[in-house]
């Protein structure tokens, strides 16, 4: 077997715990939120988008 194969009789002979509480799950709703939320960065648009083509630049280097 090559990187990345699998015995495809080790996929049908595993098992799965099916007897699962449903307390042990986590609410995804539980801390849902309906507002808004803005932020100003004090920066101009072509202020951050230098900055980031700057970033840009610097990660070339590596």
């Amino acid at each position: 077997m090559g990187f990345g194969s699998y015995d495809e009789s080790e996929q049908e002979n595993q098992q799965s715990d099916t007897d699962l509480d449903d307390s042990d799950g986590v609410s995804v709703h539980q801390n849902d939120h309906d507002g808004k939320a803005t932020f100003e960065t004090g920066a101009s648009n072509e202020e951050l988008i230098d900055q980031l083509q700057s970033m840009k630049d610097d990660g070339d280097d590596e």
